[in-house]
């Protein structure tokens, strides 16, 4: 019977081929059931890794040089040094496990916990031709504004120019510019009001800003975010392209059907705004590939997806590149209080989450109590002024008390959802933090604490008082939840269950709790504690973790040894698999577990992305596979099991391997007829179906 054919990647591509494989219809139901059988979430992951198990239990007694120090005793060499690498980094290179090996497991760890040790010139030379990544948000505001306020600086200049030479044409010139009084405010920062606050999540308790309260002082109606609860519209079209991503967050144009397709705003070297979140997203990438300080790359993320900041909100376009340069990767493996301290006052973080918005509700009458206060000292036995009546009518565009901070630094960011506070200890968070706000946000966006707008009265938090005064009330509010057990036993879950299991043990997390409380919240004593125990070495932690897809990416891509030109189409891939850098709408970040990521059609994109990176579909990548396998193509079988070897280290379920070995006849992996007396195998098929394998997609 002639085998029906199933294209395993869509074939709408305008730059490249589609990658297909001659698939018989049981054979592709093999695949995509061994993919969902491995993927269950109950499932038993110990059978996948334990073909060797026996070998390593002959080894207890000898411990191999390359493991001294470290307490491994169920796995072998190369499974040790494997985990370490899927776990403290984004996998292996070729060579890296020859490598790690004589230099000896231990050593590398250790250089990884002290990143600065490490020389990454290299990456560094690769990010050149990304100039934003350098900028100010300040800069970044000037040179990629949006559009409408681009047209309008141009007017303006027009305008300026027309002035010098022909008023009459200025007059006409500058009607058109006045159309727009609000933007043209924002390009002379010189806008006195704004809307009001948008919903926050202070509804969801019944809570609503008081009308007593100051007016706004910010350069421009689009300095006030969108609500958090923001859904996609034709009439929003900033929200409308980033469509809902089952499991994940926001999906937009870098995760459109063509990922070879070159962004406008990268075809045209545009200046538009869209461009500084694009070049982010390929740093990000192009680090995570080839930086040699692979763990701080790991805990950028973590903590990026910890502290997470919605890129199309508003203005955070422009202040995510100094919030992930400047707030998170400093402060990946310091002080724990001090990336708080940090994300409290960056401005991405007090737009994202509104809390420059947040003023006391009394503000405002305190400070007509001071003026009022201040003229009748001057008038020295003049008549006093009359007061305004008390039930006079609310002056417009008016804020007051605003909680989406104080309650996602709680829930989110320090205690844990069960951490123990209370809806009260939410709205007096928030009383301390009021004032914490930014310092013109369309022109010089910079932390400002504003005394006039700050709550002087006493808080209770968590039965504590904080009456410190000014600015101290936050930064005693902060040093309160970070030294809170409950914090440390929230971050430490956290860790545990990013490099350890979905479960992590209860015991392990007890010792990393218990460190984090004795060393004043030290990420790195926290990181040395979890990766020096025998639970992370355990045979139930190996391979016990389902790769996200920006994991997926970046491992393939380095088991591969690809040379990456432009790291656009990849970008685009980890947003077509499901998790489109930077658009995570909610303040929780994107998930960590493994029913986040596993469902039908992102499973088969991640075979999609596979086969079409190993057989040099995407553009700007080059792998050579066939100088990694270094086999004859005329011995499909040989060439699978070096493939095995190499990617899975041997290591392969007896469904994935009969599945893959009944692909070897297929006539597009032979890349022949079927009478053709000598048949070669296409090797990027074959390895594209080995990294396809529900063991690759775990780490």
């Amino acid at each position: 019977m002639k085998p029906s054919h199933a294209k395993l990647l869509p074939n709408d591509f305008s730059h490249t081929k589609v990658a297909t494989v001659s698939l018989r219809p049981k054979a592709l139901f093999a695949v995509f059931l061994s993919i969902a059988c491995v993927f269950s979430l109950g499932v038993d992951v110990g059978a996948i890794a334990a073909i060797p198990a026996a070998a390593a239990k002959d080894k207890k007694s000898k411990q191999d040089p390359a493991l001294k120090g470290l307490p491994i005793t169920e796995l072998t060499v190369d499974e040790a040094i494997l985990h370490a690498m899927n776990r403290l980094a984004y996998g292996p290179r070729p060579g890296d496990i020859e490598r790690v090996r004589q230099m000896g497991l231990s050593k590398w760890i250790d250089q990884q916990l002290a990143p600065n040790s490490i020389d990454d010139k290299a990456v560094n030379a690769r990010l050149e031709n990304l100039p934003t990544l350098v900028m100010s948000a300040a800069r970044l505001i000037e040179e990629y504004p949006q559009p409408k306020q681009a047209a309008i600086q141009a007017a303006k200049q027009r305008a300026d120019a027309a002035t010098n030479s022909n008023p009459q044409q200025a007059n006409t010139v500058g009607a058109a510019v006045a159309k727009d009084k609000d933007v043209q405010n924002a390009v002379d920062g010189s806008a006195t009001t704004t809307p009001p606050a948008p919903p926050s999540s202070s509804a969801a308790v019944g809570q609503s800003a008081p009308r007593n309260s100051p007016e706004v002082n910010v350069a421009d109606k689009s300095s006030v975010p969108a609500s958090m609860k923001t859904k996609p519209s034709a009439s929003n079209p900033e929200v409308a392209s980033n469509l809902t991503t089952p499991g994940a967050g926001k999906r937009n144009g870098l995760s459109g059907p063509d990922p070879n397709a070159v962004p406008r705003v990268i075809a045209d070297d545009s200046k538009k705004p869209q461009r500084v979140i694009e070049e982010l997203a390929m740093a990000k990438v192009t680090r995570a590939i080839y930086s040699e300080r692979q763990l701080q790359q790991v805990l950028d993320d973590f903590w990026f997806n910890h502290f997470n900041v919605y890129a199309a909100k508003g203005e955070d376009k422009w202040y995510l590149t100094s919030y992930e340069r400047d707030v998170i990767q400093p402060h990946t493996l310091g002080k724990f209080k001090d990336l708080v301290t940090a994300t409290a006052e960056s401005p991405a973080m007090l737009f994202y989450l509104d809390n420059f918005l947040s003023v006391d509700p009394n503000a405002a009458q305190r400070q007509a109590a001071l003026r009022t206060m201040r003229q009748n000292r001057g008038r020295r036995g003049r008549p006093p002024v009359p007061q305004a009546p008390q039930n006079q009518q609310p002056r417009k565009n008016t804020r007051g008390l605003n909680e989406n901070y104080g309650r996602e630094l709680m829930e989110l960011h320090t205690l844990g959802v069960e951490g123990g506070y209370t809806q009260k200890d939410v709205t007096e968070l928030a009383r301390c933090f009021t004032g914490w706000t930014i310092d013109k946000p369309r022109l010089n966006p910079e932390f400002k604490f504003d005394e006039k707008l700050h709550d002087p009265d006493q808080k209770i938090v968590l039965k504590r008082k904080i009456h410190a005064g000014g600015m101290k009330d936050g930064e005693q509010a902060i040093e309160l939840l970070a030294k809170h057990p409950s914090t440390a036993k929230f971050i430490s879950t956290k860790l545990a269950r990013r490099f350890v299991s979905d479960n992590p043990p209860a015991p392990l997390v007890a010792r990393m709790a218990k460190t984090f409380e004795s060393s004043d919240g030290d990420i790195r004593a926290v990181m040395h504690i979890m990766i020096y125990s025998p639970e992370f070495w355990s045979r139930e932690a190996y391979r016990a973790k389902i790769k996200t897809p920006f994991e997926l990416v970046v491992s393939a891509v380095r088991a591969l040894g690809t040379d990456v030109d432009t790291a656009m189409p990849l970008v685009q891939w980890v947003g077509r698999i499901g998790e489109p850098l930077y658009q995570c709408q909610p303040p929780t970040g994107y998930a960590d577990t493994a029913e986040a990521w596993v469902n039908t059609g992102a499973l088969l994109n991640r075979l999609n992305f596979s086969l079409t990176l190993a057989g040099n579909k995407v553009r700007g990548a080059r792998s050579d596979v066939g100088s990694l396998l270094g086999v004859d193509a005329t011995e499909p079988k040989v060439a699978l099991q070096r493939a095995l070897q190499i990617f899975l280290g041997g290591q392969a379920s007896p469904t994935t391997l009969e599945t893959l070995q009944k692909q070897l006849d297929s006539p597009q992996v032979l890349q022949a007829k079927l009478d053709d007396p000598v048949k070669k195998v296409d090797l990027g098929v074959v390895t594209g179906l080995v990294l396809g394998a529900p063991e690759f997609q775990r780490r």
